[in-house]
């Protein structure tokens, strides 16, 4: 009807043009020019009304709702979640999946055909989630540009051959889910991709070879898996890669050369693997090049002097490796480098002279666990504006320094040296201090006197000389900044202090002192507790039923104390123990029968007075289990 009408309305302008033109009294060479004219202006009129007519059509298909192959892909998607915490998917309800209410849906507003579908989780929240499998018919939405599921850490199964199918696909981000099973090798066949992160899942096998087709990626994230093999050698195709995260899994062999060739990479991180080898000398021509991660590894070799060449470099991790030989003195040229780690490698004495007028940007620095052999913290270190100092087991004498700029300091690791004498003015100023390490040294000082920053999150005072009453930092003023208190292997004595409410402490570690006293019902102030050790003290009493509060308990030593009475049953509570042990103290009576205490080793009871029942020998009068 529609073809008709237009049609209909050319021909009556055909036919007014050719009677003007019979009525014109023009010589014949005039009329022919004229008739081709109008003939001109006929054909501009019908293909003008076919236009309008596609237009028409194409406004009445959208108003209809969307594509119904795209919903058909998007409900059956819908079908394999089996439970929606997001809420999300409740408002895929309607015909018109385009319209803007399908929450995660987006559509091209011309053609109406989905192009978006991004699913994140939208908070970092347990109990937010989604439960299922990826359905194979997301392989039907045929012009999608983005696929984003994210975060949905009960989403399963493996990831679906059929995306292959998706020809326009320039993102493909499955971030943070449960999918297990192999990279699918026909991703390879995904021509338009740039972004390509499979990161946080449970992947195993091999990389495939044929990601190496994708040449014009540009970000490409395998992180967090259990990927093995070696770093595929099509890859030296990613002339455009940009990001580069293969972290946390089992690739093997050495890391290649050709990825000196990605002169546009500004990211690359391969640690936690098992590479091995040497770094690669090409690395080093990077000038775009912003943060390095090969840590976790079995690198070999020395650190390449060429490496003064990365002029945008701002992070280097070469930490956990067996790299030997000394820092070369071209790392001083790294003007933009804020953070370096090189613990726990074979590095050398001595530290290059260069470092003293360089790296005017550095603000963290760890080299804890070297074959060096300091004596002293350096001027150049003492004397530079830092947030971060880490000089575990560099072999440091003497006192412990003072910094020029102290309230620029987060984090200090000076543990396993052999500092001795106190803690009487280290920590003045420290204003914004947050970690603090100084286990294994010879400090002698009074815990009573020691005065915290007050936003101090963590402190390992462990296996030194401390004396004096753990009140002094347990108290009234103690903040709920506080997550971390190690002070085991001192001697230090008094009761345990009661808790206030309010208090954040996730490890209480006061094992091996001289405490006394009894364990303070208030312990069960301490919601957030996931480690309590109090074992070789001179704890009496009974162990307070109020300790089966803490649910998020996962290691609790009560050994080697004089604790007596029975365990409350209420402890069965702590469902998430992994680790615990009442040995060597005056114990009696029925263990309680319930997981987890009726299946950890005999050992965990052993040498009480007389507790009986799973796992030691049944209690008399009973039938054992």
């Amino acid at each position: 009807m529609q073809l008709s009408k237009s049609v209909n309305r050319t021909n009556s302008s055909f036919s007014f043009f050719f009677i003007t033109f019979k009525k014109t009294n023009l010589n014949p060479l005039s009329k022919m020019q004229n008739l081709i004219w109008v003939l001109i202006l006929n054909l501009i009129l019908i293909l003008s009304s076919f236009v309008q007519l596609s237009k028409s059509e194409t406004y009445q298909t959208n108003n209809s709702g969307c594509n119904a192959a795209d919903r058909a892909a998007l409900l059956s998607f819908k079908a394999k979640i089996i439970k929606d915490k997001t809420g999300i998917l409740e408002s895929w309800v309607g015909p018109d999946c385009c319209g803007g209410s399908w929450e995660g849906v987006e559509c091209n507003p011309v053609t109406e055909r989905v192009t978006v579908l991004s699913l994140q989780k939208p908070s970092d929240s347990d109990e937010i989630y989604m439960e299922g499998t990826l359905s194979p018919d997301l392989g039907n939405l045929q012009f999608l540009e983005v696929l984003v599921i994210s975060g949905m850490k009960y989403i399963r199964g493996n990831i679906p051959t059929t995306l292959s199918s998706l020809r326009h696909l320039n993102q493909l981000v499955l971030e943070g889910n449960s999918l297990v099973g192999p990279i699918p090798t026909n991703i390879g066949r995904l021509p338009n991709l740039k972004t390509l992160v499979l990161g946080g899942n449970r992947l195993k096998g091999r990389v495939p070879p044929s990601l190496g087709n994708i040449k014009g990626l540009i970000q490409l994230n395998l992180a967090k898996n259990y990927l093995t093999g070696e770093i595929p050698t099509t890859f030296k195709n990613f002339q455009s890669l940009q990001f580069l995260d293969f972290s946390h899994n089992l690739l093997s062999g050495v890391i290649p050369g050709f990825l000196g060739q990605f002169h546009n990479l500004t990211y690359i991180d391969l640690s936690y693997n098992h590479l091995s080898g040497s770094i690669p000398i090409s690395l080093c021509s990077l000038t775009a090049l912003s943060s390095v991660s090969l840590s976790n590894n079995h690198l070999i070799g020395k650190i390449p002097k060429q490496i003064g060449a990365l002029k945008s470099l701002t992070s280097l991790s070469l930490s956990n490796n067996h790299i030997i030989g000394q820092i070369p003195e071209t790392l001083a040229k790294l003007e933009n480098l804020w953070y370096l780690n090189l613990s726990r490698n074979g590095i050398t004495n001595p530290l290059p002279s260069t470092l003293a007028k360089g790296l005017p940007s550095l603000l963290s620095i760890d080299l804890s666990y070297n074959s060096l052999s300091l004596r002293t913290v350096p001027d150049w270190i003492r004397n530079k504006e830092l947030t971060a100092v880490h000089l575990a087991g560099c072999n440091l004498i003497g006192t412990l320094p003072s910094f020029r700029t102290p309230t620029s300091l987060t984090s200090i690791d000076f543990s396993n040296n052999h500092f001795v004498n106190g803690l009487s003015t280290f920590l003045t100023r420290m204003s914004n201090l947050q970690f603090l390490k100084l286990s294994n040294n010879q400090l002698k000082f009074d815990v009573s006197r020691i005065v915290l920053p007050k936003g101090i999150s963590s402190i390992d005072l462990s296996s030194n000389q401390f004396f004096g009453p753990l009140s002094g930092i347990l108290n009234d003023h103690t903040t709920r900044f506080l997550e971390v208190i190690d002070v085991s292997k001192n001697r230090i004595s008094g009761n345990i202090p009661e808790f206030k409410e309010g208090l954040n402490l996730k490890v209480l570690n006061i094992g091996s002192n001289k405490l006394s006293g009894h364990i303070p019902n208030l312990i069960s102030n301490l919601v957030e507790l996931q480690r309590f050790d109090v074992s070789r003290n001179h704890i009496s009493g009974v162990i307070p039923s109020s300790l089966g509060l803490l649910v998020k308990l996962q290691w609790l030593d009560l050994s080697v104390n004089s604790l007596r009475g029975e365990i409350p049953s209420s402890l069965l509570r702590i469902t998430k123990l992994r680790h615990v042990s009442f040995r060597s103290n005056k114990l009696c009576g029925d263990i309680p029968q319930g997981r987890p205490l009726n299946v950890f080793a005999a050992a965990a009871y052993a040498h009480n007075q007389c507790l009986c029942g799973k796992p030691l020998l049944p209690c008399k009068g009973k039938r054992g289990t």
